[in-house]
């Protein structure tokens, strides 16, 4: 068991140092420094190993957090990443991206600093990696049934690992050049560097996972043609069609997505050669939201060399400290300060976008803003309250709206909600038998937990559906999920 002193003994919350800001906008690689292995371990022992962890509540995976801190604490990595991995497909991905609801729910945290979850946990897996403890796991036997993946985002590549350790054979179709989705091309290196998903990929590969990167389905094969091909298809395709902001000016040259951005930018890292970049290279940059898109935007412009970064958001500025309405173990929304926000720039909130402002050749030069008041219960501008920010470059950082479905539509039609994400039942599975729906594209925009969480357990549906029975885990409660059925 868990040191039933630790919590006492240390109480202070530690992390590991971030690169001085100097430093690391000279670059774009990860911003943590690896933390002490002494430090590490007394961390993992402030875990209280409480008779109800509620860590677990936070956690969709259900990972088994106070046994592998304990392990930490101890020093016995080797047993911790087996507890680890036994729940969890991809730590050095959520390890590194995800909020750690875990931590919100920690029960140390009702007084105390929560424990550092997410800081041992990419810990764990790190030192796997150095130590060689992450190896394949290839089936030990073939089924003869095949399954197409479609998206190589972190649903789509839990799904495809769980099943091909059940011995189908998987085949993972991605658009883009490089296996990874938005993990390859939506993350900057300075929050995870590349290197992490070719570790991963390079183990699935070796356990017979097959990948078909430069492929679009709708396109370069039928929907339908795929779904005849296969004895299964696994639509995660992800949340990607953007929020846009319909004001005077956003046809402005100068205005873009935020991820068309970030995707160039990424691309560009790889050794790629993009035509007409979108760059912050002295510019004045104006983002659009206050969420983590926004953010990996503001330290991208930081490291292109913006003259000036403003962050736009058109709420109240969270409290620093959890709301009376939002008590433990609830997940609270307060102010946080990424490492992108301390690298510089300022940051605005009840500031509601009123026009983008062009010069004589359709260039944006300017974003009216004015004061958010609200009418109804709608977020409005407060008339009279008009100024101009200087702007060179927008990014729109508002989050999205759906799955694309044009293709879809046309050839496998699958029906959507009213929100426009696909439909599915509790086995994940749409209207069309033999195809399922998970992460992004069936529950909207959200965490990579989640993502992780719904390709585990629709692998588990499939495995069912193609062999009657399953020895999958499947994680996440159907009432938990937040899906349509």
């Amino acid at each position: 068991m868990a040191d039933p002193k630790g919590f006492l003994k240390v109480q202070e919350r530690e992390l590991p140092k971030r690169r001085p800001v100097s430093l690391r906008l000279m670059d774009f690689k990860e911003v943590y420094e690896q933390q002490e292995s002494g430090q590490l371990a007394r961390q993992a022992g402030r875990c209280m190993d409480c008779g109800v962890p509620f860590c677990h509540q936070g956690c969709p995976l259900g990972n088994l957090i106070p046994e592998w801190n304990d392990l930490m604490r101890r020093g016995e990595s080797a047993e911790a990443i087996e507890r680890l991995h036994a729940t969890n497909n991809f730590p050095e991905f959520t390890g590194r991206l995800c909020p750690a609801p875990c931590e919100s729910s920690c029960v140390l945290g009702i007084n105390q600093p929560a424990v550092t979850i997410k800081q041992i946990e990419v810990s764990i897996i790190d030192q796997a990696f150095a130590d060689g403890n992450v190896t394949p796991h290839p089936p030990g036997r073939l089924t003869g049934k095949t399954v197409a993946v479609v998206g190589s985002g972190p649903a789509g590549l839990a799904a495809a690992q769980q099943l091909t350790r059940a011995g189908h054979t998987v085949a993972v179709f991605e658009r883009e050049d490089r296996v990874g989705g938005l993990l390859r091309y939506g993350i900057p290196d300075f929050k995870m560097e590349k290197r992490h998903i070719e570790l991963r990929l390079a183990q699935m590969q070796a356990e017979g996972t097959r990948f078909r990167a430069g492929v679009t389905i709708g396109v370069d094969i039928s929907w339908s043609d795929l779904r005849s091909r296969y004895d299964a298809v696994v639509v995660a395709t992800g949340a990607t069609v953007p929020r846009d902001l319909p004001v005077p000016g956003r046809d402005s040259l100068g205005v873009h997505f935020a991820m068309e951005y970030l995707v160039q930018s990424n691309k560009v890292l790889a050794g790629d050669a993009v035509s007409e970049q979108v760059t912050a290279e002295g510019k004045h940059v104006v983002v659009l939201g206050g969420g983590d898109t926004g953010a990996d935007c503001i330290g991208t412009a930081h490291r292109q060399g913006a003259l000036s970064v403003t962050n736009l958001a058109i709420g109240v500025q969270p409290p620093a400290e959890r709301p009376e309405h939002q008590p433990w173990p609830l997940t609270p929304t307060l102010f946080e300060v990424s490492s992108a926000h301390e690298e510089g720039g300022e940051r605005l909130y009840l500031a509601s976008t009123v026009e983008f402002v062009t010069n004589s050749v359709g260039e944006v030069r300017a974003i009216k803003v004015a004061e958010t008041e609200s009418i109804d219960g709608r977020r409005v501008p407060k008339a009279g309250t008009e100024r101009e920010i200087v702007a060179d470059l927008v990014l729109l950082a508002l989050g999205f709206t759906g799955p694309e479905t044009d293709t879809l539509d046309n050839q496998l039609p699958l029906a959507s909600d009213d929100r426009g994400n696909l439909t599915r039942d509790a086995d994940y599975q749409s209207d069309t038998p033999g195809v399922y729906v998970v992460g992004d594209a069936g529950r909207g925009q959200s965490l990579i937990v989640w993502a992780i969480a719904e390709g585990r357990a629709a692998a588990s549906a499939v495995d069912r559906y193609l062999e009657g029975e399953t020895q999958l885990p499947f994680p996440v409660s159907p009432s938990d999920r937040g899906m349509t059925v």
